[in-house]
């Protein structure tokens, strides 16, 4: 075992069966939606449902239903199901729930050849330091995009099960903050990498 990847275990061994068997589960689901009654892939074919942030009813009888202590105030949020949805709910359903699923699987396999790379050919090279950005990008903007594709399906999705006050989806526009400061995080580190490998150059031509 080479040097950088007993540094890189045990995330390189994880990462890399996590990998796998994400893509076999999803593969595994794909095939029985297409072969299986009952069993259903990417948000098509099952029951549409959303939640309506903007709005929420208290009152006495949210207490009598949920029971709260003495000074507890119960609201309650609604969700609008569709009983027997039609062909654009169902793909604005999957419009929002596709783009996480694709983000997370994308970025799974980015830090999988990121360290792939980097416990065969080294950790201080420009392979790494590229496949290292290349990976803070797409967490940086591809959180970004799909809060974005979430928010505007389930805005869309909300108009088509609810008329007036209802029709209100809240605040959908909240910016993923964490993904955000770790794709800002291995965007440094790139950099770090980079100088990294341009300071051990230049000690080198100097030796």
């Amino acid at each position: 075992m080479t040097e950088e990847r007993k540094i890189l275990e045990p995330l390189l061994g994880v990462v890399s069966v996590a990998l796998r068997v994400v893509i076999g589960v999803a593969a595994l689901g794909f095939v029985l939606s297409l072969f299986v009654d009952g069993v259903h892939f990417g948000g098509l074919g099952r029951s549409v449902c959303v939640t309506s942030d903007g709005i929420s009813a208290s009152g006495a009888g949210m207490d009598t239903v949920f029971g709260p202590k003495e000074g507890v105030n119960v609201s309650s949020v609604p969700r609008y199901c569709a009983t027997d949805p039609s062909g654009d709910q169902q793909l604005l359903q999957a419009a929002g729930a596709l783009p996480p699923v694709v983000l997370a699987l994308g970025g799974l396999w980015l830090l999988n050849r990121l360290l792939q790379g980097a416990a065969r050919g080294g950790i201080y090279t420009a392979l790494t330091a590229s496949r290292l950005r290349v990976l803070g990008w797409w967490i940086l903007a591809g959180s970004l995009v799909s809060a974005v594709a979430q928010a505007v399906s389930q805005a869309a999705l909300l108009t088509t099960l609810a008329t007036g006050d209802g029709a209100s989806p809240g605040n959908v526009w909240d910016v993923p903050l964490f993904p955000v400061l770790v794709g800002l995080g291995l965007l440094t580190f790139a950099r770090i990498v980079r100088a990294g490998i341009a300071m051990r150059e230049d000690v080198e031509a100097t030796i």
